[in-house]
């Protein structure tokens, strides 16, 4: 076992985001047995906790997942009620119309549709309360499903969710991507106009 094989343990937790690892993903990927995976992920866990660090390794059930440390929970709150009136960047606006359409859906999901890593894109769009977490997949991992907020009906004048435009249902990649960024550009644009 190596200090680099740690390292690779630490970047996983961190690309795998909210859905964390299981010791068996850990062991198939750096090619070595249950225990030898268990036994690097607790010198990992031990590093966090003995060093001044903001984050912690934890385990819900079977998932090992990278979170930020309890008693740090003051200084996150402060920070998330700060006034924020930055626009959404190209990748938060993509993210968002995704999560607006298809509901509820995972990060994965929308990663598979944008074909980009999209975790903070999201955490951008929660952060807002443009989305929000609103239940766990039934799938391996048991993965976040966000979803849409009252924020966001709001921010976009609307009542419910069926007053927005349909999307059309047969379109080439060049009308697709026309419709696209004036979709973007139009979501821009509303959103300015709230937060002034």
């Amino acid at each position: 076992m190596s200090k680099s094989q740690i390292g690779i343990i630490e970047g996983l937790l961190f690309i795998a985001g909210d859905e964390g690892l299981e010791l068996h993903q850990i062991a198939h990927v750096l090619d070595i047995t249950m225990d030898e995976a268990k036994e690097l992920i607790e010198k990992l866990q031990a590093q966090y906790e003995q060093q001044d660090r903001g984050l912690s390794v934890v385990q819900y059930g079977q998932t090992f997942q990278m979170t930020t440390k309890k008693e740090h929970a003051a200084y996150y709150k402060k920070f998330m009620e700060q006034p924020n009136h930055t626009s959404l960047s190209q990748a938060a606006l993509e993210a968002l119309a995704i999560v607006t359409y298809k509901q509820p859906i995972t990060r994965m999901e929308v990663e598979e549709i944008r074909g980009v890593k999209s975790e903070r894109p999201l955490q951008t769009l929660v952060s807002k309360l443009l989305i929000k977490e609103i239940g766990r997949a039934e799938t391996p991992g048991r993965p976040i499903l966000y979803g849409t907020t009252k924020e966001f009906l709001d921010h976009f004048g609307l009542q419910t969710l069926e007053e927005l435009p349909p999307l059309p249902e047969k379109i080439d990649d060049e009308f697709a991507q026309e419709e696209a960024d004036l979709f973007f550009s139009k979501f821009q644009e509303t959103l300015g106009e709230t937060e002034k």
